[in-house]
């Protein structure tokens, strides 16, 4: 029996009419959306990955070094940047032009700029990687860094490192980087990536008044608890931000950082705790291989002292350090060894004073002044920078114009270690102090013919000091407070004059040579090293 409804075909045909239709109509959605999709896409590809401004335009500098090479190769000179670019209100964003014209004057003279691999295995007790040679660092992780500093160093074949604040990348855009920027950076070969917190490079509340100081190197004042973080509250905190940190940096593919940058370069403030202080420096030396700073409490540039204590001072650059000051500056840092700087008190400009009444110069040292005053003191320290790692060597030294417990002179050996020995020289007697300033005591004294004129002959070799004075009187010690790297260190002087109707003493020579067959350190770079970059 045939039915009276609609042919199922007619059905069928409907369905597929609509079908296509559905279809057609998707795809023409598809058609007109695309585009949409696309400038969508590359707006949030142009967010994510800024537009890189080329290099300035400044001839490339010969590689070979303007003058001739010194016997030793030297430690490696860290310099700390922050942001690049064209303007900035903050003194540490330098300009494109100035990077540019420091990299050129570096490499002018000769400089090689180390990755984080090699600049790790020197710290670790390696030889210099090379004759001259810098480590460049650039903290916070900034996106003038890709924008700018890329081509800069990509101009002169030169490598960096960035200290990243992780939980700022890709925030505040377009001031920090983006995780593509710092992905494309790290594919270049030119970038190391290293540590710079999570979420700690901030400033808190570290007691009840409002004293601010870096959340990182403090325990932090809490309010509701009307109290100080405990220690074991400090530590979590802080372990759970350095291990975020890591973890994010292996989440975006990065090798996992050697290195640690401090936070405003705070280690440790006076209202901090001592035991917070060696919380931090434990949690640090469980994760890295050392820790930077741009201020510390005695000179740590890059060498066996600063790799004895895992920290490494770096020399910082801001939009003040013009061309002039930046070689001044790489000088100043630049290792000497004690060959290379027989008279000390010849250097006007290496002498660095202890307070304020100290005037500048050696002019206090060698009786030419000015001094602070009819009678006072006044000390010291040659070239602490330059002179960190000094070991075995010898000092020669004649003083004069000494007058009975009115005035004596002083000699510091070891200067800025951890282990200094001091040497005091009057008119009746040669004393030896273990340490130096008002952190001394007394270990031996002996006493002199009584004179106005007295020498002295001090020894420095490992862990032993030998005194002669006058060719006749001697004193042995041997100071074990420290070893390696923390018991180097170079020469400080001191005069005090107690008569104000008196004259002051002073050093009327001062030499200072190489001990024969010193085993070569690393240290013994010529100052014409850092002269050069000009």
């Amino acid at each position: 029996m045939t039915g009276t409804g609609p042919d199922r075909r007619t059905f069928g045909g409907r369905a597929r009419a609509e079908g296509t239709r559905a279809l057609l109509g998707l795809l023409a959605l598809v058609l007109v959306a695309l585009p949409f999709y696309a400038v969508w896409r590359y707006d949030t590809h142009r967010k994510a990955v800024s537009s890189q401004a080329g290099p300035p335009a400044r001839a490339v500098p010969a590689v070979a070094p303007a003058g001739p090479e010194p016997d030793t190769a030297a430690p490696p000179v860290v310099l700390a940047y922050h942001d690049i670019a064209p303007r900035g209100r903050s003194r540490f964003t330098v300009t494109p032009d100035s990077l540019d014209a420091q990299l050129a004057a570096l490499t002018r003279a000769g400089y090689r700029s180390l990755s984080t691999e090699e600049f790790a295995r020197y710290l670790a007790g390696g030889e210099p990687p090379a004759r001259r040679s810098v480590y460049l660092t650039f903290d916070d992780g900034t996106h003038g860094l890709w924008v700018h500093a890329d081509r800069i160093l990509a101009k002169y074949r030169m490598r960096a490192a960035v200290f990243l604040i992780t939980g700022s990348v890709g925030s505040h855009r377009p001031y920090y980087l983006s995780w593509q920027e710092i992905g494309r950076m790290a594919a270049t070969g030119r970038w190391d990536f290293e540590d710079h917190t999570h979420a700690q490079h901030r400033r808190g509340d570290v007691d009840a008044a409002g004293t601010r100081a870096a959340a990182l190197s403090h325990r932090l004042w809490l309010p509701g608890a009307a109290r100080l973080e405990r220690e074991d509250e400090y530590r979590a905190r802080i372990s759970r931000d350095l291990d975020t940190s890591l973890a994010e940096m292996a989440r975006h593919g990065l090798p996992r950082p050697r290195l640690f940058a401090y936070p405003f370069s705070e280690l440790s403030e006076p209202t901090d705790s001592a035991s917070s202080k060696g919380i931090l420096r434990d949690e640090l030396e469980r994760r890295f291989a050392a820790a930077l700073t741009n201020t510390s409490a005695r000179p740590l540039p890059a060498g066996r002292r600063a790799g004895a204590a895992r920290e490494v001072r770096r020399l910082e650059i801001t939009r003040a350090t013009d061309l002039t000051a930046f070689r001044a500056e790489l000088d100043r840092w630049t290792a000497v060894s004690p060959g290379m700087s027989p008279d000390p008190l010849e250097d006007g400009t290496g002498w660095e004073h202890t307070g304020t009444a100290s005037p500048a110069g050696s002019g206090v040292f060698t009786g030419r002044g000015p001094y602070p005053g009819r009678k006072g003191y006044a000390a010291g320290s040659y070239r602490p920078l330059a002179t960190a790692d000094w070991t075995d060597y010898a000092v020669d030294v004649v003083a004069d114009r000494l007058r009975e417990a009115r005035n004596d002179v002083a000699v510091v050996v070891r200067d800025g270690s951890l282990a200094p020995m001091t040497v005091s020289l009057s008119h009746s007697y040669v004393t030896l102090y273990s340490g130096s300033g008002v952190r001394r005591t007394e270990v031996a004294r002996q006493t002199l013919r009584n004179a106005p004129v007295h020498r002295l002959r001090i020894t420095v070799r490992g862990d032993r000091t030998e005194v002669v004075a006058d060719g006749r009187v001697r004193i042995d010690w041997t100071e074990r407070r420290a070893t390696g790297g923390d018991r180097q260190g170079g020469l400080a002087l001191s005069v005090r004059n107690g008569d104000a109707q008196g004259e002051w003493p002073r050093f009327a020579a001062l030499r200072v040579t190489a001990l024969p067959g010193a085993e070569p350190d690393g240290t013994a770079a010529t100052g014409a090293d850092s002269r050069e970059a000009r």
